[in-house]
């Protein structure tokens, strides 16, 4: 509770603080009766599906009912957990321009579907905090000029300096609202309906820990805390990483600590590595998870250059600041391949082949206003499966999918919690018909399906889905079985030429090792190492921890992979 005090004093000063904290404990005794507990320990076991609440659609029925049926028949003992992509009241952005937090959009269904899907799945719900939409009831209020709401959002007077706030889009920062006593200037991020919320409010920050509390009693095992760099606003700064944003989120674990020490928060920050890791805090304090942004554009820079040196060098850095945090891995998700993450890991030529790439692959690329007023990309948009294999190449399928299952299995095999987008479970391919329609680059990447057309092709074993997905589930399964993939287990990355992403890992206590193998060239590769430094033993049978078998001519520390093959290498007894 000391910390809780010391947190309000910081963020609203001495004077208001212990008035705050009495408010505050009122709310965390409201819901202290009606949080279930949970075991919020990671394992190996863990993975999470990224997926809209109407990925799937079939007539009369609701769509998260249908997403859920589906979940239960198909990712039961595969998948242990969902995060339902933004499922409340929205009016854009496809569900992060929230019109009522506390509600389901009842186009999907209602609190008891998303209650139903607890009996199988781990859930993650989106806090999307940072702004709200211009339809939600608070800023609708503020319109009224309503003295209850009227500091719930940042209204900027005259024409001060904003040169130096960061942008994450190249849209106006300041959206003009007409209100009874005169027009306001509002400031607005990311779009005219996603207005940003006002965290020197301090009523404003207890009504946001009381949705998150509300969100754990419906649920929520983790949460998702969207675009939450730029929460807090400082004309003159850069307003993005500042100090009373990490002491918000400081706040914020306090208080789930508190109520619901299985909750585990994330935050999605997507910018450079070395600001992303920040909000670990010191390792105890802030988020348990970080999105691992890095990771999507550094693993398409391998397979185009057909050389792991940088991801490798990368990966060897990686560094977790205690045992109660780990990386939130990812290749795709509902947004693009984002760029920033990259700079300074990888050159601005290197950066410029990346995107040239993609765009030879049938992707877009987003851009944004810089410092200066130049337009400089910040996003690729495409299809993951796509970015890795040209549409238009005369390629086999086979050979696609095993490309891309290596990425995946690269993704799968780093210290961490795999995030896997609907789309890579089941190798969709890019939309461009959904651009043509909204307009929006990433809607290339967002496509919905039909259930009973989308489980006739699962259902098909030529299928590209059908193919992917089983093989996914393969690796998801080699996975689960060896606490050498625990996400709080030790990784090294090992050196067995530049054609191979070579990682070993080990379980918390050094009882498991897996060295995992990952030809990233369409050739045959040989990979040497020895047996006594990576197993502790030179005796034994290596076995793929995939397939299930032992390899017929480990030769003494030697293992030639086919191309795009992966192994995932334990020795037994």
């Amino acid at each position: 509770m000391t910390n809780l005090l010391s947190h309000l004093t910081f963020l609203y000063g001495a004077d208001k603080a212990p008035q705050l904290f009495d408010r505050l404990q009122g709310i965390m005794t409201e819901y202290r009766l009606q949080v279930r507990a949970h075991d919020g320990e990671l394992t190996e076991r863990d993975s999470i599906l990224i997926t809209y609440g109407d990925q799937l659609k079939q007539s009369c029925t609701k769509p998260l009912q249908t997403l859920s049926a589906f979940c239960n028949r198909y990712l039961n003992g595969v998948i242990s957990g969902i995060h339902i992509l933004p499922f409340y009241p929205w009016t854009s952005d496809d569900g992060f321009s929230v019109a009522d937090y506390r509600k389901v959009d009842p186009a999907l269904g209602d609190w008891e579907d998303i209650s139903a899907m607890q009996d199988n799945f781990r859930l993650m719900f989106d806090a999307v905090i940072n702004h709200a939409s211009s339809q939600h009831e608070w800023f609708q209020a503020f319109l009224r000029d309503d003295p209850q709401y009227r500091d719930y959002f940042i209204v900027v007077e005259g024409n001060p300096d904003l040169s130096q706030v960061v942008r994450p889009r190249a849209l106006p920062l300041l959206t003009k609202f007409e209100t009874p006593s005169g027009p306001r200037q509002v400031w607005t991020t990311f779009s005219a309906d996603q207005v940003d919320l006002n965290f020197r409010n301090p009523n404003l920050l207890l009504e946001i820990i009381d949705t998150l509390l509300f969100y754990v009693a419906h649920g929520a095992q983790f949460i998702r805390l969207d675009a939450i760099a730029y929460l807090w606003k400082e004309i003159g700064t850069p307003c993005i990483h500042l100090p009373q944003t990490h002491r918000i989120i400081r706040l914020f674990r306090s208080v789930l600590d508190a109520i619901a020490p299985h909750v585990i928060l994330i935050t999605e920050t997507n910018v450079a590595h070395s600001e992303n890791i920040s909000y670990f805090g010191d390792g105890r304090d802030e988020a348990q998870m970080v999105y691992n942004f890095a990771l999507p554009p550094l693993v398409l820079h391998t397979f185009y250059t057909g050389n792991s040196r940088v991801l490798s060098e990368w990966a060897a850095e990686l560094r977790l600041p205690s045992n109660r945090t780990t990386f939130f891995n990812f290749l795709a998700s509902h947004d693009g391949i984002g760029i920033n993450p990259a700079r300074g890991i990888l050159s601005d030529t290197e950066i410029d082949a990346l995107i040239e790439q993609v765009i030879q692959h049938g992707g877009l690329v987003s851009y944004k206003d810089d410092a200066s007023g130049a337009q400089k990309p910040y996003e690729l948009n495409i299809n993951y499966f796509d970015a890795l294999s040209d549409p238009h190449a005369e390629e086999s399928v086979s050979t696609q999918v095993d490309r891309f299952m290596t990425a995946q299995a690269i993704m799968l095999a780093l210290v961490g919690v795999p995030g896997i987008y609907f789309h890579s479970l089941f190798g969709s391919r890019s939309w461009r018909a959904g651009v043509d329609l909204t307009g929006r680059n990433r809607t290339i990447n967002r496509q919905k399906f039909d259930l009973a057309t989308f489980e006739s092709d699962l259902a098909d074993r030529a299928s590209l889905p059908n193919q992917v997905f089983h093989r996914y589930a393969q690796y998801l399964q080699a996975r689960s079985a060896s606490s050498a993939f625990h996400p709080h287990g030790e990784q090294r990355v090992l050196d067995c030429g530049k054609a191979i992403f070579a990682l070993l890992r080990l379980s918390p206590d050094g009882s498991r090792r897996v060295l995992c193998l990952h030809n990233i060239s369409d050739k045959s590769q040989s990979a040497e190492f020895n047996l006594k430094d990576v197993f502790d033993s030179s005796s034994g049978q290596l076995s793929d921890l995939i397939t299930n078998q032992p390899m017929r001519d480990p030769l003494n520390g030697n293992v030639t992979l086919q191309p795009y093959q992966t192994l995932w290498l334990e020795m037994k007894e």
